[in-house]
């Protein structure tokens, strides 16, 4: 009954979005999708797929589906920061058109410096001319950490030379949805790493809009446009966990679901890379593998096409969705045994186990000393004797 009410505002919603004009005349989804030879089977194949993943019930594909093809009445600023540029590489470099990169493309992209041909005065200007006409109304994404405080002038943007912090925070006002693209966006990244020298910031630190965070380094295509989805279907921000990310895609640990986890459970671990282990595909955890602490859905949804991830590939997880993982998580290639099943921070799902844990390791410790001290005692007694 719930599924069928929902299903029912959800539709309802959509039908009112159709109304929109779209923003690109010349041409639909559709005929996109048809002009580079993916049918609609596997356009319904894909939306089953992202229903899926967004955990909901597999009658919803045909609105997924719907919400797609109307992403074209979407407007999107995507700024770049302090970053490399990877999280824009991550959805946009592939060896053959996916429908999330040509859903992507499709969308009304008003500013992307990657992306754009206007440069200088003339891309200012359409940075101006977008927040302005679509107030209210776009979706704004943020790649790279963000210089603050007195060290924001490390970054400035543009013939006005307006700092990062600035264009942020204007982008920002003004934005109907606010995602942190990648983690240097989300948590602040290698800029932020000790000792900051540019006092880098996650863009949730420069607004007090609430922003998504959509972590990883990169995160992965599957995760930036189910969230561009997620929004059109329901018009609302997905539910969160302790550091704002989508629990649809970070819910789980990279453990969790690692084709690895048997042989984690049977004790059967790489030693070395390239050691007879690694050629069997055993657990990486002791080269260093960070999956244990890290949520994410990599070992779901993979990378380039659903070909493989690193731990696929022979190396582990480096925990790069985490808060501080420049800091907190290396060496990449050494393991860190004491905060086995621990988030980074100790915030997450195991906060009130790991507190636990420690108070029980601390019990224990003092009652060893204890008899340690009894026992010496006892001992130096009977050496007088």
């Amino acid at each position: 009954m719930e599924h069928a009410k929902l299903y029912e505002r959800l539709a309802e919603r959509l039908s009112n979005l159709e109304k929109f004009p779209r923003i690109k005349e010349d041409k639909s989804i559709a005929a996109l999708m048809e002009e580079h030879g993916i049918s609609r089977r596997d356009f319904m194949k894909w939306a089953a797929g992202v229903t899926a993943m967004l955990s909901l019930p597999s009658e919803f594909t045909p609105l997924m589906a719907q919400a797609a093809e109307l992403t074209d009445r979407l407007p999107v600023i995507w700024l770049h920061m302090a970053e490399c540029t990877g999280c824009s590489e991550s959805l946009l470099r592939t060896d053959a058109p996916t429908i999330d990169s040509l859903i992507f493309d499709h969308i009304s992209l008003e500013y992307h410096e990657t992306l754009m041909v206007a440069c200088g005065w003339q891309a200012e200007h359409n940075l101006e001319s977008a927040i302005e006409k679509y107030k209210g109304k776009y979706i704004l994404m943020v790649e790279g950490g963000i210089p603050a405080g007195s060290s924001e002038f490390f970054l400035t943007v543009g013939p006005h030379g307006q700092t990062g912090q600035k264009s942020a925070q204007k982008a920002a006002d003004s934005a109907a949805a606010i995602f942190a693209i990648g983690s240097c966006s989300s948590f602040g990244g290698i800029q932020a790493a000790h000792p900051n020298p540019t006092n880098a910031q996650p863009l949730s630190k420069v607004t007090n809009k609430p922003v998504i965070n959509v972590p990883g380094c990169p995160p992965s295509e599957k995760n930036i446009v189910g969230n561009v989805l997620h929004y059109i279907l329901f018009g609302t921000l997905p539910a969160l966990d302790a550091y704002n990310r989508p629990k649809w895609a970070y819910g789980f640990r990279i453990h969790d679901l690692c084709e690895r986890r048997g042989h984690f459970d049977a004790g059967e671990f790489v030693q070395e890379f390239g050691d007879a282990g690694a050629k069997k595909g055993f657990c990486l955890y002791k080269v260093g593998c960070k999956g244990p602490y890290t949520f994410n859905n990599c070992s779901r949804e993979r990378f380039n096409q659903h070909t493989s991830w690193p731990v696929q590939a022979g190396h582990g997880c480096i925990g790069c969705s985490e808060p501080g993982f420049w800091d907190n998580m290396g060496p990449f290639e050494e393991p860190l045994g004491d905060r086995l099943y621990k988030t980074v921070y100790g915030d997450g799902a195991d906060k009130t186990a790991d507190k636990v844990g420690v108070a029980l390791l601390t019990a224990t410790a003092v009652g060893i000393a204890a008899h340690a001290a009894i026992a010496a005692v006892k001992g130096s007694g009977k050496t007088e004797e």
